[in-house]
């Protein structure tokens, strides 16, 4: 089914708080589908694995295309009219407020749920976007990339997962070139569990900073989670410089995972906004 196009608020083009307000009111402040997507979180945290949870997969019968169609609770998938990922390109140019990163090491836990790695987060990492703390959960990855950038696909993207006081959700997405190794993700990789639903503690105490690149220049825009139910209201921003994995570590993941990507969805006339 093709979704119809959300008519946006008529915005002058140069009113770039009008642009900024419209997305904290998508984003951040739609907090009557806070708790549903908070909820949601915590099953993209085991992205259905487990818990009797509706089976989904990412090609055939059970693949993106018909997630919509495997319960209700998935509707949004097939429905939302402002869903991720999507082809990054032609950004409008604006002050997006600092993205001020903040993490630290702390205790964290590896687990294969059957659709992705994911890395558990003990407390204390924070992200301050759009003026609005978020604290960090967790972090996954996805091969290929979700988004594109201008048409082009990266060989994986990383996803850092936040959570407001109000419930309301934020991801940081990284995208992943092949290229030299990244000594930051060994202790990962190290310990990557290969069995549905194991799960891993880290050793001592690990530190997500050095997976960020240097230059923090980034899209934003409101979009979803990009597994079911494909909730919405989440604020997404995606880092425009890439990191580097070597062949052979992107290589050890495929093996796993060889397609754990959504495809790109519509953008439907959503503001994408491009810091400075």
């Amino acid at each position: 089914m093709k979704s119809q196009e959300r008519i946006m608020p008529r915005t002058n083009k140069y009113d770039r708080r009008a642009i900024l307000r419209h997305l904290t009111i998508g984003g951040v402040a739609a907090c009557p589908i806070c708790a549903t997507v908070a909820r949601a979180v915590a099953g993209e945290a085991h992205h259905g694995a487990g818990g009797g949870a509706p089976r989904w997969t990412y090609e055939g019968a059970e693949g993106p295309e018909r997630w919509g169609v495997l319960t209700p609770e998935f509707r949004s998938c097939s429905l939302g009219l402002e869903q991720t990922p999507i082809d990054i390109n032609k950004a409008i140019r604006a002050e997006t407020g600092a993205l001020d990163v903040s993490f630290v090491p702390a205790p964290a836990t590896v687990v294969n749920n059957g659709h992705t790695i994911q890395v558990n987060c003990g407390s204390g990492s924070h992200s301050v976007i759009s003026g609005i703390r978020h604290e960090l959960l967790q972090f996954h990855f996805h091969h290929p990339s979700e988004h594109l950038l201008s048409g082009k696909a990266f060989q994986m993207e990383c996803h850092f997962v936040h959570k407001a006081a109000s419930g309301a959700l934020a991801v940081i997405g990284v995208l992943i070139n092949a290229g030299a190794a990244n000594t930051a993700l060994d202790p990962v990789w190290d310990v990557m569990p290969t069995k549905a639903g194991e799960e891993v503690g880290l050793a001592g105490v690990f530190d997500p900073a050095p997976l960020l690149p240097v230059q923090r220049a980034h899209y934003r825009y409101v979009g979803s989670l990009t597994t079911p139910p494909c909730s919405e209201g989440v604020t997404w921003t995606i880092l425009g410089a890439p990191i580097e994995a070597s062949t052979a570590q992107i290589a050890r993941f495929a093996a796993l995972f060889p397609n754990n990507a959504r495809p790109v969805q519509g953008r439907n006339r959503r503001f994408l906004l491009e810091s400075f």
